[in-house]
């Protein structure tokens, strides 16, 4: 028996997902939700109908419908904060706000514009210089370096007052969650799960008579002042949520973000924001999901004299075998410190190394040393290392995509039906599947079942159709 090794590696990433919290959350209904699904009469996820809107646009990015305010027109999209029939979509004195954006500019410390006017999230009232009317604003600077909240009422004393504000580097297209939630005992912002910063209890906001105008996103009363940009999944709740919840629903949805095969710009953003990728040097906190990642076959054996190095490869290999099977063991060294590499195997090279058949073995972590056992081989096989790039971003190393599912690893739907790879690859373990089928028979297409989030081989359809009904988000 023979182990040969091509002590060499290709180019891939992996890591685990964004984490979350660990303990336990209350269950937390929102007074109101927007999942910008009605593009043609902007309705909430309740049915209830804008008081008024103008030059509205629709985006399939994000979780694949989201609403855009970005024109050189006044556009609005303005609602009640209370119905007649008794329903509340806002309050300004105790709750939370919570939604996903993308700006449609890259802030002026990444070499971008900026908005290029104070941009408006979420607005009811307006600014005035002398506080003669009353504000509650979520907002953006005109360089698109920092996000604010800040209130006024209407007490003539021309103060503006800022509760939370948070420092912001946002990329074009790229979404991120903001979270706000304010009460009496404090105010807290959130970005991407994270609580950002923390202020004093709220005691500043409009009086009645503001309230009665409504609240306007994306823009100011008039039209202006937009965010210019994108808005997705918004939400309010009547209480303030705890951080877990803020962190859990963020890991809930980061995935639908990520894997959306319209989001390529934010997808190579996410995977190392268009760095140039080194041969053995990914990423040292790549933010990520993975669809392929773990031990897998490799059994850890113990660390290993380490080599720094530019490269990175296979070394003290022994291979052993009385008789079939056969054992394998070797080390990785070289490469990045704490650097995982993928390991892949063929019976047979064929001319070119990506049109042979290979297998995805497992990740191992630089400076150990591990173990293949009960390997059955009747002939020569070679073993490769793969590196963390994912230039895509859709979850799959570049490496496997190239050895293991032939997928283009420059895009994030190679076969182009609206399934990333990654999601195709994690569900049904290649690309080629069909939108329109339904395997589980659930009511749910592959295309539905992956814009929902739910697993397209488990019957979900019920829990989808019930939260529906039942007005979740």
């Amino acid at each position: 028996m023979v182990a040969g090794f091509l002590l060499s590696a290709d180019g891939g990433m992996a890591q685990s997902p964004p984490s979350g919290g660990t303990n336990s959350s209350p269950t937390y209904t929102p007074l109101a939700s927007w999942s910008f699904l009605d593009r043609t009469n902007w309705t909430s996820d309740q049915g209830v109908a804008p008081v008024s809107f103008t030059n509205l646009g629709f985006s399939y990015l994000g979780d694949g419908s989201s609403l855009v305010v970005n024109t050189n027109v006044p556009a609005w999209l303005r609602f009640n904060v209370g119905e007649t029939n008794g329903a509340t979509n806002l309050t300004v004195k105790v709750g939370t706000v919570l939604f996903w954006f993308a700006p449609g500019w890259s802030s002026t410390n990444l070499g971008g514009t900026g908005p290029g006017e104070w941009g408006r999230l979420l607005e009811v009232g307006g600014y005035t210089p002398d506080s003669s009317y009353g504000l509650w604003s979520i907002y953006v600077d005109d360089v698109g370096e920092q996000i604010y909240f800040s209130t006024q009422t209407n007490d003539i004393s021309s103060n503006l007052t800022t509760y939370v504000s948070a420092p912001i580097t946002w990329h074009t297209n790229y979404f991120h969650q903001v979270a706000l939630t304010y009460s009496a005992t404090n105010t807290a912002l959130y970005l991407d799960g994270a609580l950002a910063a923390s202020g004093a209890p709220l005691t500043v906001y409009p009086g009645l008579n503001v309230l009665t105008n409504g609240f306007y996103i994306g823009s100011d009363g008039n039209g202006e002042n937009q965010a210019r940009g994108l808005f997705s999944q918004l939400a309010t709740y009547a209480v303030p949520l705890d951080a877990n919840a803020i962190q859990q629903k963020f890991d809930a949805q980061f995935f639908l973000y990520l894997m959306n095969p319209n989001n390529r710009a934010m997808g190579q953003i996410y995977a190392g924001s268009n760095s140039v990728a080194a041969l053995s040097q990914p990423s040292s906190s790549p933010s990520y999901f993975n669809v392929i990642s773990g031990m897998g076959y490799l059994q850890y054996v113990g660390s290993d004299d380490c080599v720094t190095s530019g490269n990175v490869w296979l070394t003290n290999v022994t291979a052993t075998a009385a008789s079939q099977p056969m054992t394998v063991n070797f080390s990785i060294a070289g490469g990045m410190s704490g650097g995982l590499y993928d390991v892949f195997a063929t019976p047979a090279l064929a001319s070119s190394l990506t049109g042979g058949i290979w297998t995805w073995l497992g990740q191992g972590w630089t400076c150990s040393r591990y173990t293949i056992p009960s390997l059955p081989v009747n002939g020569a096989v070679f073993f490769m290392l793969g590196t963390a790039q994912d230039t895509d971003g859709d979850g799959l190393t570049d490496a496997y995509e190239e050895l293991v599912s032939h997928s283009d690893p420059e895009v994030v739907d190679t076969d182009g039906n609206g399934l990333p790879d990654g999601w195709q690859v994690l569900h049904f373990g290649g690309i080629g599947n069909n939108p329109m089928s339904d395997p589980d028979q659930d009511g749910l297409i592959n295309l539905k079942e992956y814009r929902y989030g739910t697993r397209p081989t488990v019957s979900e359809g019920l829990a989808v159709w019930t939260a529906a009904v039942g007005n979740l988000p």
